[in-house]
């Protein structure tokens, strides 16, 4: 039984993809700076500062956190009518917590982003024995810092951890730090994720949780 199970956030309990480029985009306009929605896919999963910067940078601005504060000040405004929060998020997070599974959050995303959207999926956020957040790590993925940050927060082995990840950074991270890397194909399809190491790969995360920790999930 695995002894820790760690979940990232976009593209495994939301796709925030959307509705946070927009909030980027929309930001950067305070800064002279009008880019393209795709200009910002390239940086996604390298977190949040580098997300912004690189495309404020490539348009000829200075970065400043103040576009990190803006974007999320955005987020926070339109995550609520445009978040998509995928129908397994729920069941599964307190599914598993009511089961005794020992849950965390570990994502490259800013505490802000992260907490707007446990309030959209609608969880209580002391299920988690901890909550990871891509400020609190200077390497980001596919560096495996946030995942082992999360189990030595929460006292756990890494060898024992599962990581629920869409991500081929995420996989890849997972593998790096010596855990279990269970993938599903929100993001990327079975044989991409497969070919970076996942050693697991469901379509459903329900799916997942029932097949991983014998937990009946609907």
């Amino acid at each position: 039984m695995y002894s820790l199970a760690i979940f990232d956030m976009d593209g495994v309990l939301v796709n925030s993809e959307a509705t946070f480029k927009r909030a980027c985009a929309d930001a950067l306009h305070r800064w002279g700076v009008y880019p393209e929605y795709d200009e910002f896919t390239p940086y996604t999963g390298m977190g949040d500062t580098l997300y912004i910067g690189e495309v404020a940078r490539a348009h000829g601005a200075e970065f400043t956190f103040d576009m990190v504060d803006e974007a999320y000040r955005l987020y926070g405004e339109y995550a609520a009518q445009t978040l998509k929060v995928f129908p397994w998020s729920q069941p599964v997070l307190e599914g598993l917590h009511a089961a005794g599974v020992p849950l965390c959050v570990a994502s490259s995303a800013g505490r802000f982003k992260v907490d707007t959207n446990l309030r959209c999926i609608g969880v209580d956020p002391s299920i988690f024995k901890c909550v990871i957040t891509g400020d609190m790590v200077e390497k980001k993925k596919p560096a495996p810092d946030i995942f082992l940050a999360a189990a030595d927060k929460c006292g756990a082995e890494a060898g024992k951890c599962l990581v629920f990840e869409d991500a081929l950074s995420g996989v890849r991270a997972a593998k790096a730090a010596g855990m279990t890397a269970c993938a599903v194909t929100t993001s990327f399809d079975r044989e991409k994720l497969l070919s970076v190491g996942a050693d697991f790969v469901f379509d459903d995360l329900s799916d997942a949780a029932n097949s991983l920790f014998g937990v009946c999930i609907k």
